[in-house]
């Protein structure tokens, strides 16, 4: 599991926010909760997009 930095802000009727590290992935939720469960939704549904469902992971030194 990787710590990622969020940014979020109250707008009118949602909380919005992004990922600092990732500023393209940017959602909106009722609640600080819920925008963090939607930040993370979003960026799994970036990471695995293109990634076959039957896939294999392996952790790797870089």
């Amino acid at each position: 599991m990787s710590r990622m930095t969020m940014v979020y802000w109250k707008g009118d009727t949602f909380w919005l926010g992004k990922l600092k590290e990732h500023p393209e992935i940017m959602t909106q939720g009722r609640t600080v909760k819920e925008l963090e469960e939607n930040l993370r939704d979003a960026y799994d549904m970036m990471v695995m997009e293109d990634v076959p469902e039957r896939h294999r992971e392996k952790a790797i030194a870089i």
